[in-house]
């Protein structure tokens, strides 16, 4: 999820240049952004799924933080289901509500639309760091306002995640990209899934992307590695640097398949 402790700055920096802000209206946590270029899948004029996936963990995720803080959420399984190509201009309006709180699960789901037309449905479900020391900032609010910032460049290239050979790219480890417990943000590890995907099918952007978290992603770089059949991939990301562990396992789907 998308948490900046304020007492480090530079933490999750390339998140907060996508624009995205939240507010709280009744039990909804509704979210916000501008499109821009810079947020386009390769070679189209679309949104990429995976923005769509990090202002999911977002929003998904602070709604996850109301019940568990003061202790940090953490990401088990996302998925993000679009209608059709994503519009590449326009504000995206983000409508996430709480499904389930569980003694050891929490699960929400978020609705996003452009201009009153829904665009893709998501679900996330979350539990609680197993580091208790790992804790939220003790004035966390769900209400995220705009920082102004803005992605000075495309989202892989701002990430430096590069792709080494068809299907494969490596995502390093920043501080930039990092989110409260101190591991590569989720919505990174999507691109990073995204990329891999893509590189196999250029032009093309994708119509669902599932992630299953299963490691947290300390080290780095992270090496994802996807095979694409039929339409549909199947991507493996590992922390290179932690015994090259397999940190998420990703599902995705072309619209082109």
């Amino acid at each position: 999820m998308t948490i900046v402790p304020s007492s480090l700055e530079e933490r999750g920096r390339i998140l907060r240049e996508l624009g995205f802000a939240t507010r709280r209206v009744g039990d909804e946590l509704h979210g916000r952004a501008r499109i821009t270029p810079e947020m386009h899948a390769p070679g189209t004029g679309a949104l990429r799924t995976s923005v769509l996936a990090t202002w999911a963990d977002t929003v998904s995720g602070l709604l996850a933080s109301l019940v568990m803080a003061p202790r940090v959420p953490v990401t088990l399984e996302l998925d993000v289901n679009l209608y059709r190509p994503a519009p590449g201009a326009g504000e995206v309006h983000a409508v996430g509500r709480t499904v389930k709180v569980g003694r050891s699960v929490f699960v929400a789901e978020v609705e996003f639309s452009v201009d009153a037309e829904p665009i893709a449905l998501s679900a996330a479900s979350f539990m609680v760091a197993p580091d208790p020391d790992v804790q939220l900032p003790p004035r966390l609010s769900v209400e995220l306002a705009s920082t102004g910032e803005r992605l000075p460049m495309p989202l892989a290239e701002r990430a430096r995640c590069e792709r080494i050979g068809p299907g494969t790219v490596v995502l390093p480890r920043s501080m930039e990209g990092l989110n409260a417990s101190d591991t590569i943000n989720g919505g990174l590890i999507a691109l990073a899934a995204e990329e891999a995907v893509l590189s196999l099918a250029p032009g093309d952007s994708l119509c669902f992307l599932g992630l299953r978290y299963l490691l947290g992603a300390r080290v780095g770089p992270v090496v994802a590695d996807a095979r694409l059949h039929a339409g549909l991939g199947r991507v493996e990301l590992r922390d290179t640097g932690n015994d090259n562990r397999l940190t998420t396992l990703a599902t995705a789907r072309i619209f082109g398949g």
